[in-house]
């Protein structure tokens, strides 16, 4: 019995390894391929504002089994999607909503899917705006917008053990025809234009690197601003006046500047940022950030500002170019952090999951100085009591503005340079993986030799904040730890 659990580890061990080495396709489980794929967008304003989406892929079956149905994720709720029809090849299939994802439907096959068949999959729904006091997606008629994630349908991987298939190919098409005066920014390489009838349309080639599609198109008038490093481009309805140009130009530099300096160069540190007014406030706006976004403490009217990708973010109507800057400043720092690339971004755990209000405090402060950090500062420590009972149980509010002081308590602890310095080999070294609370120890250690998991400990794991912290900051003053006064 002995021997023969030997021989079954042994070929448990040797045969993935032979495989390898001969360079063997074998699959190992059930699975396909996205051979070729196509998404396409047309935007009608001709009555209420709507989104057709049309997709299509070309799929190969390159498992070890036969594949009695395909599972694919559909919008989230916040796109209200209509007319929703599915085919495989020519043959319509009935849906069947998942009951552990309301997002997930399975298609179920008139006959199994058989090795090394080729199949076509179609996809088909309109995005409409939502009844009249429903939360979710909406539209103007002369401008729309598809945010990066929770609009395009995602084919995910069969089931069983060693399952593998969904994923895009290495380039796919992405179409998008709206009104031909529509000006138009996408994902994916520069798009190509084309004209017919009073509309335009737009192809634009996806890469592994643009992980989800996004648009935004409208009538909007562009401006250009030299924004340090990089070209900020503007995007109104109105043309801005010569003093909203510059000091839009001017905040931006320094909240880039910041960002840069404090997290490094975001991509190759040349490529252009996109701000754009707002299609229509009642759906620009998830509210995701609002229990962190209060920490900011940001004027009253100046918090209206989202990301929707990587180089984009919407910001609601501003009478002038230091409002625009402030609303869009602190958003843009989600950028500087992985937005949309690192796994987990909006799932974080405190304290990490104050880091990107964090990051976006350094863009308010840079744009409006630095007596706001004391402001933003006694703002957090006001919803933290002064006397915790040991043991007691935190509210989420607490623990929210615990964490957003953590890291300034951190900056403090070990100085701006070892701070800049740590942050940014975890941000390089994790990039496209994530990161969590282990990965910023290690950071930190690793630059300062020193227990820095204790210092965490003590800010997390006991209730309230440090009295030293509390005193430094309760004045009118934004002093910070002299290197004295720093751990030794």
């Amino acid at each position: 019995m002995r021997a023969t659990r030997q021989r079954i580890l042994h070929r448990a061990l040797v045969l993935p390894a032979a495989l390898y080495t001969c360079g063997c396709a074998v699959p190992l489980g059930p699975g396909y391929a996205v051979q070729k794929q196509e998404i396409r967008v047309r935007f009608d304003n001709s009555g209420r504002p709507s989104v057709r989406v049309e997709a299509e892929y070309h799929l190969k079956n390159t498992g070890n089994q036969p594949l009695p149905s395909l599972d694919v994720r559909l919008p989230g709720k916040s796109v209200h999607t209509t007319a929703l029809a599915m085919s495989w090849d020519s043959e319509t299939l009935p849906l069947e909503r998942s009951a552990v994802n309301p997002r997930d439907t399975t298609l179920e096959l008139s006959k199994p899917w058989a090795l090394g068949e080729n199949h076509t999959l179609r996809i088909a729904f309109e995005i409409q705006e939502p009844a009249d006091g429903e939360r979710g997606l909406r539209f103007a008629r002369d401008a729309f917008f598809l945010p990066q994630e929770n609009w395009s349908p995602v084919l995910l991987p069969p089931r069983g053990f060693l399952a593998s298939g969904g994923l895009p190919p290495a380039k796919w098409n992405l179409t998008v025809t709206v009104p031909r005066a529509f000006r138009l920014h996408m994902s994916g390489e520069r798009a190509k234009r084309s004209q017919h009838d009073g509309e335009a349309t737009f192809r634009s080639q996806q890469r592994p690197q643009d992980r989800y599609p996004f648009v935004v198109a409208g009538s909007y008038l562009e401006t250009a601003i030299n924004g340090g490093n990089r070209k900020v481009f503007l995007w109104t309805r109105a043309k801005p006046d010569a003093k909203t140009i510059r000091e839009s130009s001017e905040s931006l530099i320094r909240a880039s500047g910041a960002y840069d300096s404090a997290f490094g160069l975001r991509g190759n540190g040349h490529q252009p940022l996109w701000i754009v007014e707002c299609p229509e406030a009642e759906g620009c706006f998830t509210g995701r950030n609002a229990p962190y976004a209060k920490l900011l403490d940001l004027p009253q009217g100046n918090s209206m500002a989202e990301m929707i990708s990587l180089d984009t973010t919407l910001v609601g109507q501003q009478d002038s170019g230091t409002k625009i800057a402030l609303a869009a400043a602190p958003f843009l720092a989600a950028s500087w952090l992985g937005y949309g690339r690192n796994p987990g971004f909006f799932e974080q755990q405190p304290p990490l999951s104050a880091f990107p209000i964090f990051a976006a405090s350094l863009g308010r402060e840079a744009v409006e100085g630095t007596s706001v950090r004391g402001e933003m500062i006694r703002n957090a420590l006001s919803e933290i009591p002064i006397a915790e009972v040991k043991g007691a149980t935190e509210n989420p509010e607490t623990i929210r503005a615990k964490s957003f002081l953590f890291f300034f308590a951190l900056r403090d602890r070990y100085g701006e340079a070892v701070f800049q310095k740590a942050i940014q080999h975890m941000l390089t070294a994790r990039q496209g993986k994530g990161f969590n609370l282990d990965d910023l120890i290690a950071a930190f250690e690793e630059e300062t030799h020193k227990n820095v998991a204790q210092f965490v400990r003590l800010w997390m794991k006991h209730p309230g904040v440090p009295d030293d912290f509390r005193a430094r900051y309760e004045g009118k003053t934004t002093a910070v730890l002299t290197p004295k006064e720093r751990e030794p």
